[in-house]
């Protein structure tokens, strides 16, 4: 399966839907990204026609998850699906379980702290609240990352500069908070519902399906 031409929000909107996935960039399963099937990707800030403008809308109208859960890079994922998708990477723990149980690094605790208390918030607003110095930035990049692959972080929205007269310009920054804070108690309350062994086998049994060009191995590997 290939997925059709992507020329606007919509089409991305409509795939998340009908997929539950999406990735942002190329990977190792054919077809299956917004790169290999979107002649205007790689567009300016100021182009509206640039899907690089079109993420913030997508999160708002679709009410979907995005952030870095495929292997490190971007994807797109349905809500109801991120409830099964959030269970497995979490393994079935809430963040203060896993901090009680000793299986959350320093560094992300930190972040997660902050998010807590003050989400949503901008990556640079994250990093001055961490007081990260400059030879700690890659850490930090590091752990939202690995924050985002375990579930616990998403990206809610991107945000602009804005000029001396308000006018927005260059490239959005990304706007972080938990799922919990974005989705709201709908998503606390159902995100456990099950084991993480049964989300992971809906989720294969999804994919499989939707998915009929990818091995196996490919589609654990795109479960995480």
């Amino acid at each position: 399966m290939f997925l059709p031409a992507i020329r606007s929000k919509e089409d991305i909107i409509r795939l998340v839907d009908e997929l539950g996935f999406l990735p942002y960039f190329k990977g190792e399963i054919p077809g299956f990204s917004i790169e290999e099937n979107c002649p205007c990707l790689w567009g300016t800030p100021e182009d509206p026609s640039s899907p690089w403008e079109w993420k913030g809308p997508i999160i708002r109208e679709s009410d979907c998850a995005y952030g870095k859960f495929y292997r490190g890079k971007a994807m797109y994922v349905s809500r109801d699906w991120f409830l099964d998708f959030a269970n497995y990477r979490r393994d079935g723990y809430d963040y203060d379980a896993r901090v009680d149980d000793g299986k959350a690094r320093g560094r992300d605790r930190r972040i997660m702290e902050i998010l807590s208390e003050r989400s949503p918030l901008r990556s640079k607003e994250l990093k001055t609240l961490c007081c990260l110095s400059e030879d700690s930035r890659k850490s930090f990049d590091a752990s939202i990352t690995f924050l985002q692959m375990q579930g616990y972080l998403l990206i809610s929205d991107f945000l602009y500069e804005t000029d001396r007269l308000g006018r927005p310009y260059g490239w959005g920054l990304a706007q972080y908070a938990t799922p919990e804070q974005h989705f709201g108690a709908d998503f606390s309350e159902q995100v456990y519902a099950r084991e993480p062994a049964e989300s992971a086998e809906r989720l294969r049994r999804h994919l499989q399906k939707s998915l009929p060009q990818a091995t196996e191995a490919q589609i654990a590997r795109l479960i995480g």
